[in-house]
């Protein structure tokens, strides 16, 4: 990984605060959707459209007014940011963007933890004589244990991604290689296996995948399967970056949201919704997460994709900080 040499910095432009708003503008009207998907189908408003077709109330017409004003605001944080250049607000997004995903992975690592604990002493029925017949009976129900119990632990894996600094996939990859190791040891040597064990590995590693797709991009560690991107020069790389950004990865992103929380019965919404689980008898009850996971995918990916943006401009425009990642090329 090297510097380029510095190049002369360039001014503050027109174009580039256009493309600041447009980066920002995506973002936030992406949180408004977020929010609006929220209060539509987990609390009961009528949604963005309603206002369209006058069935609504002031509810409604709240969530729609939330669009424009995700977008006055972006304009509003540029207006009032104008010396800042594409390069600076490229890092800042990804900045933001490893926080999303380091709060992730704590997430999924105590969430995973605790669920299997309860899962294992549930099956040996250790549960009744800890927490009494009741509190164990609702343990056993998905909306509970979801609610009262993955949703603190949740919260908890928050507070520590605001103080730690790790993004924790190695540590997440040694967890799941941990976790096969003892499904081998405990099947094979203790002639002992149960359904959460495999629901471990699964959720780690669906999570391993998927959290770890922005970070690769932003390292360009994804492989190019091509024979002339390579030879293009800085220039051009940048153009082939930023058109590919908007008419693929930003579409793409918009996509799986749109598809997946469109509805309440959507793939995305349904599962975590109902607190969805598997048939598996005694296992764990996350997989309304691992639908869950999607979300945080496009997510993601959405939010590098906009650095991305901004990051191939700045490189066109010649703008000090570039930094050469040596990607993969095939």
């Amino acid at each position: 990984m090297a510097e380029s040499p510095t190049a002369q910095t360039q001014p503050t432009t027109s174009f580039s605060k256009f493309v600041r708003f447009f980066g920002w503008s995506v973002l936030t009207i992406m949180v408004v959707f977020l929010v609006n998907n929220f209060l539509s189908h987990g609390a009961g408003f009528p949604g963005a459209a309603a206002p369209l077709s006058g069935n609504s109330g002031f509810g409604g017409f709240v969530q729609l007014v939330l669009y424009p004003l995700a977008v006055v605001a972006s304009l509003a944080f540029v207006l009032r940011t104008g010396s800042t250049t594409l390069r600076t607000d490229g890092k800042r997004i990804a900045a933001i963007n490893t926080f999303v995903i380091r709060a992730a992975f704590w997430c999924v690592l105590i969430v995973g933890v605790g669920d299997v604990i309860i899962s294992f002493m549930r099956v040996e029925g250790m549960l009744e004589g800890l927490f009494g017949e009741e509190l164990t009976s609702q343990l056993g129900r998905s909306q509970f244990r979801g609610m009262y119990f993955h949703m603190p632990l949740m919260v908890v894996g928050i507070l520590l991604a605001c103080f730690t600094r790790t993004l924790g996939f190695h540590w997440l990859a040694l967890l799941i290689v941990i976790a096969e190791l003892g499904i081998v040891f405990l099947r094979f040597i203790f002639s002992y296996e149960q359904a959460f064990m495999s629901d471990l590995v699964r959720f780690w590693y669906g999570a391993l995948f998927l959290f770890a797709s922005a970070y690769t991009l932003q390292e360009e560690g994804h492989v190019r399967v091509d024979v002339f991107y390579a030879a293009f020069t800085d220039k051009t790389k940048a153009v082939v970056n930023a058109v590919g950004t908007l008419l693929m990865g930003i579409v793409f992103c918009w996509t799986i949201l749109i598809v997946g929380m469109g509805q309440k019965t959507s793939i995305i919404n349904s599962p975590v919704l109902n607190f969805e689980v598997t048939q598996a008898g005694f296992g764990m009850y996350v997989k309304y997460m691992m639908a869950g996971f999607l979300a945080i995918f496009a997510i993601s990916m959405m939010i590098q994709f906009v650095s991305y943006l901004l990051e191939a401009i700045a490189d066109y425009r010649g703008e000090p900080g570039h930094v050469d990642h040596e990607p993969i090329v095939q």
